[in-house]
């Protein structure tokens, strides 16, 4: 497969690219949002908008009323996203919620999508329970009860779960913490009695919450597939997560690397413009490079989780990781080259470093990463 856009997909490009660029520029969204402490951390507004042009259903099937496009044009959205740094929920919503639903049944379906299509739903996805990403423990507990379930346990760093209208929950429906089965997905209403949230700024000015499930009583139909076989639907949600999160990593390396060779070009230093300065110029030349291998590697990604190859798992993780260490490079790169000013809230190049932080804790850091890709090696 080439790892470059086939014509329909260069068009979302240059759709995506032009509707971040003007509707969900830096100045407008985020530091709009942020300067105002606004609870949700991003504008209902513009989600509507991001509906309006299709962009919620790329991952819905079209019998459910979506595009039903692939992993490929996800990643094409997120990397605009990513570039203009444009505070959204279409990570969670659009790409890790709308894969858990599309394996829950008709009547689940019917009755989140159409909010997700229409732009008037957020979703969250509640997964992890400690300060890192390890899905691989859930002590989260749903135990029976009637003929549905009773939610109890706590999960740490959902991202816009206050703001979210429904909530994918990962419990324990058996077993121990560590077991690969007896996990279970829940679709969580927001008015769930039971449910609270703790609220937190992260630093990128994004919301998430530490969230506690004390006794919420669920009916048996807001199971997302199977009792006790949740951790295929869990691995599927994490894998088109991971690839989407690398998707926007890339364009926030881009978004910097940009950024800061536009610097370059303008900024003088002893009579001369620092671009000329050949250390910078070899400096930039590797980001390039390395911005591009990375892109490299999260298309790969995409098309191998479109095609729904066996190698998903490992490419998910090989994107993420590589991607991590490329945007970490360019964020500080870009600070180091604008100097002084880089370190102020003024210009923009610190909330790509901020934004980079946040992205690369989310689902997993570029360790953990590593030590799957490792593992999946047999290494």
């Amino acid at each position: 497969m080439p790892l470059y856009y086939d014509e329909d997909q260069a068009m979302l490009a240059d759709t995506a690219s032009q509707f971040m660029a003007e509707e969900g520029a830096i100045a407008k969204q985020l530091r709009h949002w942020r300067d105002r402490d606004c609870k949700d951390g991003f504008g209902h507004e513009l989600w509507k908008q991001f509906a309006e042009l299709g962009f919620t259903g790329i991952l819905v099937g079209e019998d459910d009323g979506g595009l039903g496009m692939g992993h490929v044009e996800a990643g094409i959205v997120l990397e605009e996203i990513g570039r203009n740094l444009t505070p959204s929920p279409f990570l969670n919503s659009a790409v890790l919620a709308a894969t858990a639903l599309s394996e829950g049944s008709e009547d689940l379906r019917g009755r989140y999508l159409p909010g997700l299509l229409s732009g008037e739903s957020v979703f969250a996805v509640a997964v992890d329970e400690g300060a890192k990403h390890r899905p691989e423990r859930v002590a989260c507990k749903a135990e029976k009860s009637g003929n549905g379930f009773k939610l109890s346990g706590r999960k740490d760093f959902v991202v816009q779960g206050a703001s979210a209208d429904m909530i994918v929950v990962a419990a324990r429906t058996s077993g121990s913490d560590a077991d690969e089965d007896g996990l279970t997905l829940f679709a969580v209403p927001k008015d769930a009695a039971g449910m609270s949230h703790d609220a937190v700024r992260l630093v990128d000015s994004s919301m998430a919450t530490h969230t506690t499930f004390d006794g919420v009583e669920l009916d048996g139909d807001a199971v997302i597939g199977e009792v006790d076989g949740g951790r295929a639907v869990l691995n599927k949600l994490l894998m088109a997560g991971r690839v989407g999160a690398a998707a926007e990593g890339v364009g926030v390396a881009r978004g910097a690397m940009d950024m800061t060779v536009e610097y370059l070009k303008q900024r003088k230093q002893f009579g001369k413009l620092i671009g000329e300065f050949q250390a910078l110029q070899h400096r930039a030349a590797h980001l390039y490079s390395e911005v591009e291998i990375a892109r490299a590697a999260v298309i790969k990604a995409q098309q191998l989780l479109d095609a729904g190859s066996e190698k998903s798992d490992l490419m998910a993780s090989v994107a993420k990781a590589k991607v991590a260490k490329t945007a970490g490079l360019a964020v500080r790169e870009g600070v180091q080259m604008h100097g002084g000013i880089g370190m102020t809230d003024e210009y923009d190049i610190g909330l790509y470093m901020k934004r980079d932080r946040a992205l690369q804790e989310f689902l997993g850091d570029q360790y953990y990463h590593a030590g799957r890709v490792a593992e999946l090696s047999g290494y």
